[in-house]
């Protein structure tokens, strides 16, 4: 483990603790999330926790591993864009740490204002993510179909399809911060 990840690692929280890997597939289970999307939060987990070994800014890599596993228990209830929200009442109704809640709620996309949220019935808040652990699963998930490792340029197109051309410069964006963070881009990974 490098110097900057064991002593993010370190960290405390002051509020619950995170669950362990094996709680975290417990609490999906016990949801009822489907078994495909199980193998796809394992995946996302996995590659964050790629990312988050290769970036030179201290990440906490337990909470990368366990949020990267919880970040879709809302498709437990719908597999609408409304899973993230869905997903951070899971969460707080199972009093997981904020940080969790957090991450499961802004893992959409390179997240969402204020505004796009209003325009697709959320609720009006700001979705986007502002940690490097925020961004570095959201982004995980980005660059997945399933359990499939895909270009980022292939889910901006789908973005840019879906005239959302916005939500596709916030996703480069998020790419080329991270890419340069872990030295490599992303797409290499």
């Amino acid at each position: 483990m490098s110097t900057h990840a064991k002593k993010s690692s370190e960290k405390k929280s002051d509020g619950p603790k995170l669950p362990t890997k094996a709680e975290a597939l417990k609490l999906l289970k016990d949801s009822r999330v489907d078994a495909s999307v199980i193998a796809h939060c394992q995946t996302v987990s996995a590659l964050a926790l790629k990312i988050g070994r290769r970036c030179t800014k201290p990440v906490d890599l337990k909470l990368i591993e366990v949020a990267g596993l919880l970040h879709d228990i809302g498709r437990s209830a719908t597999h609408g864009i409304d899973h993230a929200v869905k997903g951070g009442k899971i969460a707080k109704s199972k009093k997981l740490p904020d940080e969790i809640v957090r991450i499961i709620e802004r893992h959409i996309g390179a997240g969402l204002t204020k505004e796009d949220a209003g325009r697709l019935n959320l609720p009006k808040k700001n979705y986007l993510p502002e940690t490097l652990e925020e961004k570095i699963v959201a982004h995980a998930d980005n660059l997945l179909s399933g359990t499939e490792k895909i270009p980022i340029a292939q889910t901006i197109a789908g973005l840019i399809r879906k005239h959302e051309e916005e939500g596709a410069k916030r996703m480069l964006s998020l790419h080329k911060e991270l890419s340069e963070l872990c030295g490599v881009d992303l797409d290499m990974i």
